[in-house]
């Protein structure tokens, strides 16, 4: 897959950065540039910042963490009858038929 451009959006406003950094472009853009930053080990420390330079092995472990946080919308092909099941579990529950099919998932990756 080519490399999408890393051209950072000018905007004339502050509010307008800020809104482009906060859209799915400007995440994926941001972490693109930190992922690479940690990979190559030059992740810098700005001298305005409070915050300590931070090991870059903390730095991975922050990111796994989000990453599993993170979600993705997926497609996928469900029986009729799991799907019925999913919603009868929810509704004794209290919460969405949704929910319930990602902690199956979720049961189920987990290794042991």
């Amino acid at each position: 897959m080519p490399l999408k451009s890393t051209k950072l959006h000018k905007s004339r406003s502050g509010a307008g950065e800020a809104d482009w950094y906060a859209s799915p472009q400007g995440r994926r853009q941001t972490q693109r540039e930190f992922e690479k930053a940690l990979k190559d080990g030059t992740l810098i420390h700005s001298s305005r910042s409070r915050t300590p330079r931070t090991n870059p092995e903390i730095l991975k472990t922050l990111l796994e963490r989000a990453k599993a946080n993170a979600t993705r919308p997926v497609s996928i092909r469900l029986s009729i009858a799991d799907i019925e099941l999913a919603r009868k579990i929810a509704a004794r529950r209290g919460t969405g038929y949704q929910t319930v099919l990602k902690e199956a998932i979720r049961v189920g990756l987990k290794p042991g």
